[in-house]
């Protein structure tokens, strides 16, 4: 099973558009998961049906039991975060300030700080036209998603390794999810765009990934909005030696497609249907070559 991560250096791109379609275009069966765990879109254009969701725990965070603290103070003189509210000398732990680190517990003389695990997502499997679906889901301000990411791919991975390719829609930005997303895989797709910000992120987002030695390649989305700048990014994947294996022009039939929920397939025919088609080509060529 060859393991291909789509990733974006900055959000917008339309890196998830390309991941649908790649996922109806490669020739190869595939297993898909999303790592893009603080908005995970994928599964809006491909119809999943849920098969099933489970909590997802993430780091432990301390909590007082009031009937054994003897209101010593130590835990919130110890506490680097802050996490330790006292109000009418009754002492207890913000769990939205708590980073799970257990000095408080190691430190308290009377045994009354526990450590508990908490609920911090979901994860969730469904079944798609193209293959079994993983994503999660975390909650608002929560931690751990880098974690989330790497329960993700494991519950992908549980489904079926006798497919081709484990397709993945990474996150964007070079963060921690992006680490954990790109850890094991043996291919990377970069969607970028002709913007500043987006030959930028492109830079900075290639430079994370060659840490992990896959094999890289590019591909611009809406080329044609700014060509000067479609250039210079052409120009630096030479000087880097990146091979260039697409340009989607700007297109609002995709637009359109994404507004009612549906991907590329083979048999459109839209400038930028025939752009992604083309695209697929070249990067199953690429991947038969590892």
């Amino acid at each position: 099973m060859i393991r291909l991560a789509v990733i974006s250096g900055k959000g917008g791109t339309g890196k998830t558009v390309v991941t649908a379609a790649l996922s109806f275009l490669l020739p190869s069966s595939v297993l898909l998961a999303d790592c893009d765990v603080d908005a995970a879109n994928l599964g809006l254009l491909l119809a999943p049906k849920r098969i099933r969701v489970e909590p997802f725990y993430g780091a432990s965070v301390a909590v007082i039991d009031p009937d054994l603290c003897t209101r010593c103070g130590q835990c919130s003189e110890h506490c680097r975060f802050r996490a330790v509210d006292c109000e009418e000398a009754h002492y207890s732990i913000s769990p939205i300030r708590c980073e799970g680190c257990g000095v408080c517990a190691y430190i308290c003389p009377a045994g009354a700080i526990r450590m508990e695990s908490r609920i911090s997502g979901e994860i969730c499997l469904s079944s798609t036209a193209v293959g079994h679906l993983a994503h999660g889901r975390l909650q608002p301000g929560a931690g751990n998603s880098g974690l989330l990411v790497h329960a993700v791919k494991k519950t992908a991975l549980g489904q079926d390794q006798k497919k081709d390719i484990f397709l993945v829609d990474g996150p964007p930005g070079i963060g921690c999810p992006l680490i954990s997303t790109l850890v094991g895989v043996d291919a990377i797709l970069v969607v970028t765009e002709p913007s500043i910000s987006g030959l930028h992120d492109l830079k900075r987002v290639v430079k994370v990934a060659r840490k992990n030695s896959p094999r890289i390649a590019v591909a611009i989305n809406r080329f044609d909005l700014e060509e000067a700048i479609t250039d210079s990014i052409e120009q630096w994947c030479r000087e880097e030696d990146i091979p260039m294996l697409g340009k989607i022009p700007f297109d609002p039939w995709i637009t359109e497609l994404v507004r009612n929920g549906k991907s590329v397939t083979c048999g459109d025919t839209s400038p930028a249907a025939k752009a992604i088609q083309a695209l697929a080509v070249n990067l199953d060529r690429e991947l038969k070559a590892l």
